[in-house]
C-alpha cells in the first residue's frame, strides 16, 4: 500500500519534492499569514512548503501513520479523519488544498464531498483542487481506482457550488508521463460579487 511504502521511506523522493509549480497559483491569491486546510495532506510536503513561506497550514489526513509523518516533517497541527463525514462548517480557513485529495472520490457524490470541504471557507475564500483527466476511471495499485474527469463536467459541478474558476491549468504528470493533470484555483463566490471565469 502507498501509505505503508510512504512511512518506511520508499519514497523518500516526495516529501522533499518542489510542489512551487503548483501551489503558486494558488498563493498568488493569498497574502502571508493565511490559514490553509490541507485535506490530505500525505507527508506535510505542501504544508512545510506553504508554512516556509509565511502561511499558516494545518492538514487533514485520514491516515493516523501519515498525520504522525505530516505533524513531524511540517511542524503543522494535523487533525484526523474520514473528509467523506467530517463536518467542516466549523472551520474558517483562507484556503483549501486538494492537491489529488479527491482521486478516488466516485463521480457521484464528488459534488456533495467537495460541498462539504469549501463549507471551512471563510466569504471569498480560496481552494486549489487537482484531479487526473480522462474518462470514467482507471484502475491504480494495489486496487484503488481513480475517477477521471474532463474539464466542462467539473465547471459545471463548480458553478453549481458557486466555486469560480480564477486559475486553470493542464499538466502532464512528473511521475507517470501519461497522466494529465487538471488544476483548478477556485474562488468561493458571494451571491452578486463580478469574478474573472478562466
Amino acid at each position: 500500500m502507498l501509505h505503508e511504502r510512504l512511512l518506511s521511506g520508499k519514497l523518500s523522493r516526495i516529501p522533499g519534492a518542489d510542489c512551487r509549480y503548483f501551489l503558486s497559483p494558488l498563493v498568488r491569491c493569498l497574502t502571508p499569514g493565511s490559514s490553509i486546510l490541507d485535506v490530505g495532506c500525505g507527508s506535510g510536503r505542501d504544508m512545510r512548503w506553504l508554512k516556509d513561506r509565511g502561511f499558516r497550514p494545518t492538514g487533514f489526513e485520514r491516515s493516523g501513520g501519515l498525520a504522525a509523518l505530516a505533524r513531524e516533517h511540517s511542524g503543522c497541527p494535523v487533525l484526523e479523519g474520514d473528509f467523506e463525514g467530517y463536518d467542516f462548517s466549523g472551520m474558517d480557513v483562507d484556503a483549501i488544498l486538494l492537491v489529488g485529495a479527491l482521486v478516488h472520490v466516485p463521480h457521484e457524490p464528488f459534488s456533495k464531498i467537495l460541498s462539504n470541504i469549501a463549507q471551512a471557507l471563510n466569504p471569498e475564500g480560496h481552494v486549489l483542487l487537482t484531479l487526473k483527466e480522462g474518462v470514467k476511471t482507471r484502475d491504480g495499485a494495489g486496487g484503488r481506482v481513480f475517477y477521471l474527469w474532463k474539464d466542462g463536467a467539473l465547471r459545471a459541478v463548480f458553478e453549481n457550488l458557486n466555486l469560480a474558476v480564477v486559475d486553470f491549468s493542464r499538466a502532464i504528470s512528473k511521475i507517470r508521463k501519461s497522466d494529465v493533470w487538471l488544476g483548478y484555483v477556485l474562488e468561493k463566490q458571494d451571491f452578486g460579487g463580478d469574478q474573472r471565469i478562466v
